[in-house]
């Protein structure tokens, strides 16, 4: 093909551009934000990474501190009991406690609850008769019965339905597990057996109201349940009272065998009777336990401290040059030395160090036997007592140690620096939102133009091929 020199300056104006505007609209709204963006995103790699090792650490010492404290609640380290004569009762020792010292237990008497059958009826089917059963609560002593003022008596109302069954369910409703009623069958018929509650104070008596005037007083009329003391119409087969007993010779009852609030804490819930046969109760300390703990304390604080070097190594460390991480290094320098009880007299211990927690030179703790066993012979309550849930103690102390390590409102700390972190995440992750705005509406932008700056190429197309023909009709006459 024969290029004219009218081709040739057409050619060199451009026969269209060719241009992919929306794309390059596109690539010069991003590239204009990706320093900044790029900036933003490896510093937020780098406070992710910060906020997870201040977080893995924070973790470590608190999850440490709700073990210890669940062991020492829950765990074995409160002073065994020990009976002589186990037959007598069930000791417990309430976490945080520590009772001491020997203890003499006689139980006298054992608390039960009233039983009473009524006259026997042909089945449990049998009809009770209409009217209204009164129930009174008190004491019951021989022909006796001293009502509990407290106490208001509970009417039932008993229609001409009623069966010994139905009568049943409704003492037991009405008397709100006060009485448990039964229908109980045997050699000589159907009874209705109704017990209450331990104690001398909870005995009961029934009186009954007859529609019948007068009332007969026999199977089928309702007088035939009422009850007093003295009263042919039901058997008394068991009296209400309370539990006697005497710990360390002074006298006590209570109306349940379950007592509770004795010397130090403890309780026990009495099993027999051993009168004139005292048995003794003696509260001993469990060294192994609290050796064991030490022990295990001991490993987890290593744990914690290997994750404070590796994570605030001063090269390659997330936490490298974070305060939070280096206050925690210091506190765990110190460990040994805080005061665990204050109030501990001379000769007792007082510190961790007095329990034989270490710390050697390269940071790591070491627990010294010899001493805690030292201290374990030589004042077994005043160690005991500093393994309890109390305001002083080992507990207490890594609690505190715990929570210093953890404020969201001390810069210093732990706590701190992960909040530190955080705020700066958000601030970053607002950054790259604000960023990705302001690149869409570059990218808006700049497509208008480009889409205008096309229109007008196409109209200067339009021109343009006019004038390549014009331009070769001037070439072919000039031949």
């Amino acid at each position: 093909m024969t290029t004219t020199s009218g081709s040739s300056i057409i050619s060199a104006l451009g026969a269209g551009s060719g241009i992919d505007f929306i794309k390059l609209a596109a690539d010069i709204s991003a590239a204009s934000f990706a320093a900044q963006r790029d900036q933003i995103t490896t510093r937020s790699a780098t406070l992710d990474a910060q906020i997870s090792a201040a977080a893995q650490l924070r973790g470590a010492v608190t999850d440490l501190s709700r073990a210890l404290g669940d062991r020492i609640r829950t765990g074995d380290l409160a002073p065994k009991a020990e009976l002589a004569n186990p037959a007598v009762a069930r000791v417990t020792v309430p976490a945080g406690v520590s009772p001491r010292g020997t203890f003499s237990l006689e139980v006298t008497a054992l608390a039960q609850s009233q039983t009473l059958l009524s006259r026997p009826l042909a089945s449990r089917d049998a009809l009770v008769g209409e009217g209204t059963l009164t129930l009174r609560f008190g004491t019951v002593a021989g022909s006796s019965f001293t009502p509990d003022a407290a106490r208001a008596g509970i009417d039932i109302a008993v229609t001409p339905t009623d069966t010994l069954a139905t009568l049943a369910n409704k003492i037991s409703q009405a008397s709100g597990g006060a009485i448990s009623a039964y229908v109980g069958t045997g050699t000589n018929g159907a009874q209705l057996v109704m017990k209450g509650r331990d104690g001398a104070a909870s005995g009961f008596v029934l009186e009954a109201s007859s529609v019948n005037d007068p009332a007969v007083n026999q199977a089928g009329d309702l007088s035939y349940f009422g009850w007093t003391p003295g009263s042919t119409n039901a058997t008394l087969s068991q009296t209400a009272r309370d539990a006697a007993y005497r710990l360390d010779g002074v006298a006590a009852t209570s109306p349940t065998n379950r007592i509770t609030g004795l010397p130090g804490g403890f309780g026990m819930t009495l099993t027999a009777t051993n009168t004139g046969a005292p048995t003794t109760l003696t509260f001993a300390n469990d060294g192994s336990a609290i050796s064991s703990v030490m022990s295990d304390f001991v490993s987890a604080l290593n744990d914690i401290v290997g994750q404070v070097n590796d994570l605030a190594a001063p090269v390659g460390g997330e936490l490298g040059n974070d305060p939070g991480a280096r206050e925690l290094h210091r506190d765990l320098a110190g460990l040994s030395s805080r005061v665990v009880m204050p109030d501990a007299a001379n000769g007792e211990p007082r510190t961790l160090g007095d329990l034989g927690l270490s710390i050697t030179r390269n940071g790591t703790f070491t627990l010294d036997t010899a001493r805690l066993n030292r201290a374990l012979e030589n004042t077994p309550d005043a160690v005991a007592a500093m393994f309890t849930t109390g305001p002083s103690g080992v507990f207490s102390t890594f609690d505190r140690f715990a929570r210093e390590n953890s404020l969201i409102t001390d810069p210093a700390s732990l706590g701190g620096s992960l909040r530190r972190y955080e705020s700066q995440k958000a601030a970053g992750d607002e950054r790259l939102a604000r960023i990705a705005e302001q690149q869409e509406s570059l990218r808006e932008r700049l497509t208008r133009e480009f889409t205008a700056s096309e229109r007008r190429v196409a109209a200067s197309q339009s021109t343009l091929v006019f004038l390549r023909q014009q331009v070769d009709i001037w070439s072919s006459s000039d031949r």
